[in-house]
């Protein structure tokens, strides 16, 4: 448990998305977060979600990262969103697992920088479960291997709630991430757990089907680590209407 998040017991709803356009999950955060600031007794949310292709900006902004025109995304048919998350520009798509958590750190008396090691460790401990062993690094936030980057994180604040969260490969195309620097970051590569794992965990680990994790897996070992590290009970819902 990182320093500075105490006993407080806490509680969350977790929804998973499966998969959904970032502007319309996007729309989804805004409301909630706008919910939970009108009433505080409105639950915090933890939502689980796949992206279509897409780039998005951050606060930093970070077009001038992008490397192809205009022209050959819309040929790739790939929109880039502007967001008021942190950090530069980034990808969302098929094979990486989102976690968007809608909590209220006042509330709940979780520190922000707390709040972004504990994503982080989320992410660094599920990397473990499948045989890859990963770690933070100064250049900037989010997950390592070795000088390959393995999972992100954003987050925004408002009025104490927070919105975005965590993105990590699992087992994406990873070409798109070469049409930018990602994160603002040049000369850096990004790597999946598909990739890092060695031979003999692809072999022996019942977690993968016969081309691809189970998505379902890295699902169930973000809410365990997300509940450990944060001290949260978590209810899972079915909340088909997010889906349609």
């Amino acid at each position: 448990m990182p320093a500075g998040i105490n006993n407080l017991k806490r509680s969350a709803v977790f929804i998973d998305l499966k998969t959904m356009d970032y502007g319309r999950a996007l729309s989804l955060q805004a409301q909630t977060v706008q919910s939970k600031i009108k009433d505080q007794y409105i639950a915090d949310h933890i939502f689980f979600v796949e992206h279509p292709c897409v780039f998005t900006l951050g606060k930093r902004g970070g077009k001038e990262n992008l490397i192809v025109s205009n022209d050959f995304l819309t040929s790739k048919q790939i929109d880039i969103i502007r967001t008021d998350r942190g950090g530069n520009i980034t990808y969302h798509g098929p094979g990486q697992a989102v976690l968007y958590p809608i909590v209220d750190l006042e509330k709940n008396k979780i520190g922000v920088k707390d709040f972004v090691h504990g994503l982080e460790e989320i992410m660094k401990l599920t990397a473990l479960d499948f045989g890859v062993k990963a770690d933070r690094d100064q250049r900037n936030h989010g997950l390592w291997v070795g000088d390959s980057k393995l999972g992100s994180v954003g987050i925004s604040i408002k009025k104490g709630v927070s919105f975005h969260g965590l993105a990590m490969n699992i087992f994406p195309d990873l070409t798109p991430f070469s049409w930018i620097n990602p994160c603002g970051l040049s000369n850096v590569t990004m790597t999946s757990i598909k990739k890092e794992r060695s031979p003999y965990t692809q072999k022996k680990d019942p977690c993968e089907s016969t081309n691809n994790f189970s998505m379902a897996i890295v699902k169930q070992k973000f809410l365990t680590h997300f509940s450990s590290i944060f001290n949260f009970t978590i209810v899972e819902k079915n909340k088909s209407k997010y889906n349609a």
